[in-house]
């Protein structure tokens, strides 16, 4: 068992470990092979790692994933930089939200309309911020980047992101389906599980992490 290079935040803590417990099928480690082996080519090359997580609205699986990845690089103590954007503004979704909160991590907020969220997975490391923005927002990298596509419309009809490396799909399920329904707290954190149960499978199979 890897030992933490941070200290998460005690429920965070046993999200964490009830996450890495999930069972991966191996189509969905296929999938994910192609991230792990871009992050170990350019940890080998000696090269920054920058990833930026893209669905439509930068709402809810985007973030999710970049939450998650950042957390899983840091837990693992490999250099990686996470990023998320979309193709369109709109908001990091309160439900989205709210399930991050469930899952043991410290959030605060700032602003009204498009709200800036600053997600504390430690006590003492700074936070992940998060907004909806577009994939080119000056916030993320510009270049020398992965565009890791978290959902089939962003992938399909944003063909071409300048800048970078390589594009990997790796497509999740939009829970908005379940929005306003019995379901949706359940529905959004599987979804929320779901990612960082391949997330950390992701940053555990890298050199760095062995």
């Amino acid at each position: 068992m890897n030992t933490s290079k941070i200290d998460l935040l005690p429920n965070l803590s046993a999200t964490v470990e009830k996450a890495r417990s999930l069972a991966i099928s191996d189509e969905r480690k296929g999938i994910l092979q192609v991230l792990i082996d871009y992050v170990q080519k350019k940890l080998e090359a000696g090269d920054p790692v920058d990833l930026n997580f893209i669905c439509t609205h930068n709402s809810r699986r985007s973030q999710f994933s970049q939450i998650w990845a950042q957390t899983a690089a840091d837990y693992f103590g490999v250099p990686v930089r996470c990023f998320s954007g979309g193709v369109e503004v709109t908001a990091f979704n309160e439900r989205a939200v709210d399930s991050i909160g469930r899952s043991g991590f410290r959030v605060s907020k700032k602003g009204d309309e498009n709200p800036k969220f600053f997600v504390f997975k430690s006590n003492d490391a700074e936070p992940i911020t998060t907004f909806s923005k577009l994939f080119d927002d000056s916030i993320n990298r510009s270049e020398r980047f992965a565009t890791v596509m978290t959902c089939a419309h962003a992938d399909e009809n944003c063909p071409f992101i300048p800048g970078a490396e390589v594009r990997i799909p790796v497509r999740y399920q939009d829970p908005k389906p379940f929005d306003d329904t019995p379901q949706e707290s359940e529905k959004y954190d599987e979804r929320s599980m779901q990612i960082a149960s391949e997330m950390f499978y992701v940053f555990s199979q890298v050199g760095l992490a062995k």
